[in-house]
């Protein structure tokens, strides 16, 4: 079984900071360190939004209206995908959710498994 745990969420104010981590269990390295690892949000009432990603290799893509601000890395295979979370603005606050599949893709819909998610509130 394939599970992934997000952590680092919380109530922060306008402006501040927070790292999520995404650690994963139930894969072989060998297999999960050639999967693609995303970082997805989804606030109330709005479609799950893409945030940034990270292939195999450690090549990343940062969504436009947060690439200023967010950084998606990841230590080795064997350690949590992290996403660093700077300026947090108030149209951040959403639940955001790692995901992991074995292609490279922006679309949720294109990933296999995935966390229960974490809550980031940005207040102003």
């Amino acid at each position: 079984q394939v599970q992934l745990v997000e952590s680092g969420g919380g109530l922060v104010q306008l402006g501040g900071s927070l790292r999520l981590s995404c650690a994963v269990s139930g894969v072989g390295i060998d297999e999960f360190g050639r999967y693609s690892v995303g970082w997805f949000r989804q606030a109330p009432g709005k479609e799950r939004e893409f945030v940034a990603i990270m292939s195999w290799f450690g090549g990343t893509t940062v969504s436009d209206s947060v690439k200023d601000r967010f950084t998606i890395s990841r230590d080795n295979t064997r350690s949590p995908i992290y996403l660093q979370m700077n300026a947090l603005q108030p149209e951040d606050s959403a639940v955001y959710l790692c995901a992991a599949g074995p292609d490279y893709h922006t679309d949720y819909r294109r990933y296999d498994y995935w966390g229960q998610g974490t809550q980031v509130t940005v207040s102003s």
